[in-house]
């Protein structure tokens, strides 16, 4: 299982780790410190957000250090994933048609604190939402002053706490959408996380809707 501690600053200092880990720096262009001092000063915003450990089962992680794709594009983090203890790395769906990508961006009730990096606080799986129509999950989590995951952050929540990622309940991400009826999701396709999408009209009982309390940039 992903080590828990309820020292923000000792978690965030493993994110920046499992990112280098994951070669992350090369594929940004950059050296291991350029990378890392442009994360770095994300560091004091964690320590001050005082965020309580992470649980272990409980769909619900305090913070996420989250690196958009202007840092590095999405078809190189995702096949970063992996279910916890498995080897075979995930996968974008053939599904998303070439360019198709690209145009899945944040909306308009999503706001980026910085186009780069940033933190993402009070994050939850969105298990309740298993079997509900994604529209009616996302005006529900926009009705309690959240808002929902966009896809590089849902990328992140499975890096950093792949063990989130399990049967039954996997999670849409309608922070990130493209004009038409399809909201991305990432579930478990042929023993790997697959990041996929599926239409906003229908439920499916294995896939919920992530959210989160806020976004922070650095301090």
């Amino acid at each position: 299982m992903t080590p828990t501690t309820h020292d923000p600053g000792a978690e965030f200092d493993r994110q920046v780790s499992n990112l280098v880990e994951r070669n992350y720096p090369a594929l940004a262009g950059l050296s291991q410190k350029e990378f890392t001092a442009q994360v770095t000063p994300l560091r004091h915003t964690a320590v001050n957000a005082g965020a309580a450990g992470y649980e272990p089962g409980t769909g619900r992680v305090p913070f996420l250090l989250v690196v958009t794709r202007q840092v590095v594009p999405i078809e190189q983090t995702m096949p970063r994933t992996t279910l916890h203890g498995k080897p075979k790395p995930g996968f974008v769906d053939h599904s998303f048609e070439p360019g198709a990508l690209e145009r899945f961006v944040t909306t308009k009730q999503t706001e980026l604190p910085d186009q780069r990096a940033y933190l993402l606080l009070d994050i939850d799986r969105g298990e309740e939402f298993c079997g509900v129509v994604p529209n009616d999950a996302m005006a529900t989590i926009a009705s309690r002053g959240r808002t929902m995951l966009t896809i590089e952050e849902g990328i992140a929540l499975i890096t950093h706490f792949p063990e989130i990622l399990v049967k039954n309940k996997c999670f849409s991400l309608g922070g990130s959408r493209t004009g038409d009826r399809r909201v991305p999701a990432i579930w478990i396709s042929q023993h790997a996380p697959k990041l996929g999408w599926c239409w906003e009209g229908n439920p499916h009982t294995w896939l919920g809707m992530a959210s989160a309390g806020t976004r922070q940039a650095a301090m």
